[in-house]
């Protein structure tokens, strides 16, 4: 007979024993070993974390909050003589912006373009290529009138990724009086033509760093700390003066219209000091907003482009003949037509003989090429390449040309002839007025500059070479007077109340290998006044009248009247005691000194 046992499974087992101690230690044990390996690990991760690894996680969290924002700074101020301001840097902002917020937001990238009056397309395309970048430029130094507006739509519109920063834009007050000699800046702020170019390593600025903290929206929160200070560039005084540089720009620009020529140069020199103290060009260019205009425009002609002088070389082939003793001034010469080599030399008119003084009063070619056999080809030479003919002045200007003055042992007869009467040679305005300048400064020259001089640091009037003695200076001082005189080419150059002194030139335009055009000339004008003690030495040209005269006593002449007058008035100048010019010349040639 079967028994049925009906209690439950659990109820049929044996009943559980107590564990015994050895388990339990054992068990305790594998806990507090996983614990300690835990806190091992925990902490070898810490330590990892904060001490090796301690300098890339700082990295990478300031990454996310400091950035270095730039510290802008003013580029140097450029001043004339008197302190007036002719470059100065005004504070502008620039607009950039995050592509990868805009990227997806072409109506606002249409309303940013607009209200910065860019082209919706070209920006577009713009921030599509830079989609992947935080930062590009919408554009640089907008005015703060343009700032403010623009802050406004983006407050309207709510547009995000846009921000600005601060940056300073060169500003030139006298615009294109002073273009040539200035120069201008570029979008960074470097300088690309004249004194910009020329001393940008003094005029630069050095922009300051700083690191900032910033908000999720690149915005600037707070300081942190000043990584480099900014330092300003340094201040340039120039020997300009700005009173008489806008007569000067004026009478230039009024002479070029007058007679419809083609271009225009013009320097004043400080005969003391060798300082320039005017240069205008025409044409000219407004560097504020015309900076891609056409480089013909942006030229510095008085340094840059070259002329055949013409008749204004004739008073150093007369002095290079009074030093090497071969002329008096009471030397007699025949002025018919002379030939030199085949060729015919001729006047504009037949004036006979003429004395020394007469051929320079008369402006002869023939008595100047007379003059100028009686001497050796190297005589003539060594004066004109002693005068600074073929060599730059030594300005520090960038692009200036050094002529072209071929050496002696060159030279063919025809040529000697032509060296006297001022062809076959080519100068610069500058390099003519600085020979100038030797023979209003009794025979020495001195150097030229456009910065101004510092009495404490050096003397007011510079030392310099000795070309010609100061009595042949002073004798061709005395002839030049009869230049500017009724009886000469120059007598619209004649200033009331004193004495002037000068010479005139025309000379044609070289056509190639064709020779000389017939109807294209430079019209010039060179001289000094007052003639007895000369403060000012000014050089004009005009190049290729067009309105029917061309003669430089009619056309160059009538300009260095007016300028050099004013010139003579703003810097208080005296008049002196005129004594009539061929008195003057009569008393040189007997020996008595003036």
């Amino acid at each position: 007979m079967i028994s049925l046992d009906w209690r439950h499974p659990r109820m049929s087992r044996a009943p559980l024993q107590p564990r015994s101690a050895p388990d339990l230690r054992l068990r305790r044990r594998l806990l507090m070993l996983g614990l300690a390996v835990a806190f091992g690990i925990l902490t070898a991760g810490v330590f990892y974390r904060q001490v090796i690894q301690n300098e890339f996680l700082q990295r990478e969290g300031e990454a996310r909050y400091l950035r270095d924002a730039v510290i802008p700074a003013r580029r140097g101020i450029i001043t004339d003589r008197n302190g007036e301001p002719l470059a100065v840097s005004t504070p502008v902002e620039t607009v950039w912006c995050d592509p990868r917020r805009l990227v997806n937001q072409p109506d606002r990238i249409i309303l940013l373009a607009r209200t910065l009056d860019l082209d919706p397309a070209f920006l577009r395309d713009r921030i599509e290529a830079n989609r992947d970048k935080g930062f590009l430029y919408v554009k640089r130094r907008i005015s703060l009138d343009e700032a403010q507006a623009l802050r406004s739509v983006i407050a309207k519109h709510r547009i995000e990724g846009i921000d600005f920063e601060n940056e300073y834009r060169r500003f030139y007050p006298g615009a294109e009086v002073f273009a040539h000699v200035i120069g201008y800046t570029n979008i960074e702020d470097r300088g690309q033509e004249g004194i910009e170019l020329a001393y940008d390593r003094i005029l630069k600025a050095e922009p300051g760093l700083k690191r900032v903290i910033q908000d999720g929206r690149r915005r600037a929160v707070q300081e942190v700390e000043q990584v480099r200070p900014a330092r300003p560039g340094h201040d340039l005084a120039l020997t300009l003066d700005r009173r008489l540089q806008y007569l000067a720009y004026r009478e230039l620009k009024a002479a070029v219209t007058e007679h419809r020529a083609k271009g225009g140069s013009l320097v004043v020199l400080d005969v003391a000091s060798g300082e320039v103290l005017a240069m205008v060009n025409q044409p000219s260019f407004n560097p504020n907003s015309e900076r891609n205009s056409n480089p013909e425009r942006r030229r510095n002609r008085t340094l840059t482009d070259l002329m055949e002088p013409g008749s204004t070389l004739k008073p150093f082939v007369v002095a290079a003949a009074l030093e090497t003793g071969v002329i008096t001034p009471a030397s007699h010469f025949s002025t018919e037509p002379y030939t030199v080599a085949g060729n015919v030399v001729r006047d504009v008119h037949n004036y006979g003989t003429l004395d020394v003084t007469g051929i320079i009063t008369k402006s002869s070619n023939v008595g100047a090429v007379k003059i100028a056999q009686k001497m050796s080809y190297e005589t003539l030479w060594r004066l004109y390449d002693r005068l600074g003919f073929g060599h730059t002045t030594g300005i520090g200007f960038p692009g200036e040309s050094p002529g072209r003055l071929r050496h002696y042992s060159t030279w063919r007869p025809f040529e000697h002839a032509t060296h006297a009467f001022g062809y076959g040679l080519s100068v610069t305005p500058m390099q003519l007025a600085q020979a100038y300048l030797v023979l209003a400064a009794d025979g020495v020259k001195r150097p030229l500059t456009l910065l101004k001089r510092d009495p404490s640091m050096r003397p007011e009037s510079p030392s310099g070479v000795r070309i010609l003695s100061r009595e042949t200076a002073q004798r061709l001082r005395a002839m030049m007077e009869t230049v500017v005189s009724e009886q000469g080419t120059a007598k619209l150059a004649m200033i009331p109340g004193y004495r002037a002194a000068g010479k005139t030139g025309t000379a044609k335009k070289s056509a190639g290998h064709a020779g000389y055009a017939s109807n294209r000339y430079q019209s010039v004008f060179a001289g000094f006044v007052p003639a007895h003690q000369p403060h000012f030495v000014m050089v004009v040209m005009i190049d290729e009248p067009s309105a029917g005269e061309y003669y430089g006593g009619v056309v160059a002449a009538p300009i260095f009247q007016r300028v050099m007058e004013g010139a003579l008035r703003l810097f208080n100048v005296p008049p002196d005691n005129p004594a009539p010019s061929m008195l003057l010349a009569a008393q040189h040639n007997q020996g008595v000194k003036p």
